[in-house]
């Protein structure tokens, strides 16, 4: 099995399970997935619940990554104007196989272009925020997550979850998906279109 080495982008204020939520499932093997730690300062960085994650690599030590992902949370509205990181992301998303965001992290590769043209979803009630971010982006308001192409998207928070799963399966497959999902006792969405939360948000 071909190990996939997975880059998280950390900023000050990320969403907590935005990050750990998909992890969690990844981490569940790890023959086929390593799992770095990234951001544009080395040290560590905190979570919006307050929390700090250590940084494996900055963005210019790092290299070959296999998935991106991005997560949301309260610093996204700073990092939407972070040259740095847009520029980084771009480079990074011509040689990644995949691109993912969780909730508000969409915001962030639709200002860094990413998404133009491209179907994209995010949390649900900062919905409004985020698609001003990107006007060119094909917003989807019900969807749990979506895949366009090498870019996936997943709703608020907890919806990272299930799209990491769905990810996990086109990677290796949906037995595996299967197996990790029922390790750690969790009931996997499977629906990308199952989403609840657009109708308490007011989207539909």
């Amino acid at each position: 099995m071909t190990r996939r080495i997975i880059g998280v982008v950390l900023f000050d204020q990320f969403e907590m399970l935005d990050v750990f939520g998909p992890l969690e499932m990844f981490g569940g093997v790890p023959d086929a997935f390593e799992i770095r730690m990234l951001a544009e300062h080395p040290g560590s960085v905190a979570s919006t619940q307050g929390p700090r994650s250590v940084v494996d690599q900055t963005f210019d030590e790092v290299e070959g990554l296999d998935l991106v992902l991005v997560p949301g949370g309260l610093g996204t509205r700073r990092e939407v104007e972070n040259q740095r990181l847009l520029d980084w992301l771009t480079a990074q998303a011509s040689d990644a196989d995949f691109v993912a965001s969780v909730c508000t992290g969409s915001a962030v590769l639709a200002a860094a272009g990413l998404l133009d043209g491209r179907r994209a979803t995010s949390n649900k009630k900062s919905f409004g925020w985020v698609t001003s971010c990107g006007p060119k982006v094909q917003w989807a308001p019900q969807a749990r997550w979506v895949a366009d192409g090498k870019f996936w998207t997943a709703g608020g928070v907890a919806a990272g979850i299930d799209m990491g799963l769905a990810l996990m399966a086109e990677i290796v497959g949906e037995e595996v998906a299967t197996k990790v999902a029922e390790a750690t006792e969790y009931e996997w969405h499977r629906d990308a279109g199952w989403d609840p939360f657009a109708k308490l948000a007011g989207l539909v």
